[in-house]
């Protein structure tokens, strides 16, 4: 079956499972409803699985490395360089999503589906499309075929982790230049402004910010990218690195696994799935919101709220790691709290 035979299986959520938790929900020594949004995600968890009490002990980010040749452009404070860097660095414990999962109990899988740099250390999955993409100031990011391949790559990963158990994914990414790819897609399929969506990224200076901006609008102008063909969106002004986490989002939905939301980037590839078949937005849970204004439109695009806002930008699956101590809770006091019966106490009714 091809990858977008696969796409096109996607069916919504278990209704019959979330009726069940709902009923248990409801019989939980506590006020009806008072735990808002934690009963939100045991509900949406027993929905993707099926299960009456599902589980999320096994929970991983898969991180997409890449590059993007829109760098060319200085639409970034850093060389491209530190992309190979920081992917390396994830395997030796010490970065912010090391020890974000360290915290929490999660692996992490990191892929290099398109970083300029020869990277053949343990640690890191090689599934390079090619090293990095092309300047999508000047033309087409990628390729048709090089944009169905990152999606087959997210989709066969996220496969892979569910044949080994995991039950929870996070997304991240790590990628110099991958915020003006993301202002550039979330732009377009959101039919929003530019200068609505482009932050400064890693930092910029104020004149910086104002070419990121143009090189946005031009990026968009050059290859007028079909707003309803999320597919050539990706292509023209996206990255591998997108395309790979937009397979993960898609591949979620496809094997019925949970998949958390991290922040700007991780929520455009989102919005691209989401795009691709609309049956996806049932699978995502989204964690904070970012710093980056874009986050603000693609969420409501989505029409999903972030758990937190924390005012972090600083990707690569951070805010996913945080939101899955509140996923944990959220399981934990679903199975943990006593039914009335149990508190031998008459249980609440809602007024009529």
């Amino acid at each position: 079956m091809n990858t977008m035979e696969l796409i096109n299986k996607i069916h919504g959520l278990n209704t019959e499972a979330m009726d069940i938790i709902q009923k248990r929900l409801n019989n939980l020594t506590k006020p009806l409803g008072s735990l808002g949004t934690l009963e939100d995600i045991v509900k949406r968890l027993g929905g993707i699985t099926g299960d009456e009490f599902p589980s999320v002990k096994n929970k991983t980010v898969i991180i997409m490395c890449a590059d993007n040749g829109v760098t060319d452009e200085k639409v970034s404070s850093c060389p491209k360089s530190v992309t190979a860097t920081v992917t390396e660095n994830f395997t030796k414990g010490f970065t912010g999503i090391n020890v974000f999962t360290r915290h929490v109990g999660a692996d992490i899988k990191v892929i290099d589906i398109g970083v300029d740099a020869d990277i053949d250390i343990d640690g890191v999955i090689n599934k390079k499309i090619r090293k990095g993409t092309s300047n999508m100031a000047k033309g087409p990011a990628m390729t048709r075929e090089e944009a169905l391949k990152g999606l087959t790559i997210g989709i066969e990963t996220v496969k892979e982790l569910k044949d080994k158990g995991v039950n929870l994914l996070g997304t991240g990414e790590m990628g110099i230049g991958n915020t003006t790819t993301s202002s550039a897609i979330a732009s377009v399929l959101t039919g929003s402004d530019v200068e609505k969506m482009v932050g400064i990224g890693s930092g910029l200076t104020k004149e910086a910010f104002k070419n990121k901006i143009e090189i946005v609008k031009r990026s968009i102008e050059i290859n007028k990218p079909d707003k309803d063909d999320p597919i050539d969106v990706l292509r023209k002004v996206g990255g591998f690195d997108i395309a790979g986490l937009a397979g993960c989002f898609l591949g979620a939905a496809i094997y019925r696994l949970p998949i958390v939301i991290d922040g700007f980037i991780s929520a455009a590839a989102a919005l691209l799935a989401v795009k691709i078949n609309p049956m996806v937005r049932e699978f995502l849970i989204p964690s904070h919101g970012s710093a980056e204004p874009g986050s603000t439109w693609i969420m409501e695009e989505l029409k999903l709220e972030p758990m937190l806002n924390l005012k972090m930008r600083l990707g690569e699956g951070t805010g996913a790691a945080l939101a899955f101590q509140l996923i944990d809770m959220a399981v934990f006091s679903y199975v943990e709290m006593g039914t009335f019966q149990k508190a031998e106490i008459e249980p609440y009714k809602p007024l009529k």
